[in-house]
């Protein structure tokens, strides 16, 4: 029953800004590694950023400097906050979330993701 919703996602001009929320329901976020996966249409999901129970902080190579993965545990949320956003950032955006560990090889829980456009 562990249920994430995001939003914020849109249609934005090059070199805008977005900022994604993911809202955590069913659990305790502080139990889990928390993180944002992207799709291309035809590719499999790749990760943009994570966050792990103490808090360290793990982003792709082709969005470090521009995206910011945060937390806030008393409301359970997600947030990954998106500048100098490029063309290639288009794609769809999930929250994902893992019990306890991030190294863990057990399937995450997946929200059901939210377009972001950039142009």
């Amino acid at each position: 029953h562990v249920q994430l919703v995001e939003s914020g996602g849109g249609s934005v001009q090059a070199g805008g800004s977005l900022r994604l929320s993911c809202a955590a329901s069913g659990y305790t976020a502080s139990r889990y590694c928390m993180g944002w996966f992207r799709q291309y249409p035809g590719k499999p999901r790749e990760a943009v950023a994570r966050i792990d129970r103490g808090g360290t902080t793990t982003y792709a190579d082709s969005v470090k400097g521009r995206f910011t993965i945060s937390q806030d545990n008393a409301k359970n949320s997600l947030y990954l906050q998106m500048n100098s956003l490029k063309p290639e950032d288009t794609a769809m955006y999930y929250c994902a979330a893992k019990f306890w560990s991030c190294s863990s090889s057990a399937a995450p829980y997946w929200g059901q993701g939210t377009q972001v456009t950039v142009s």
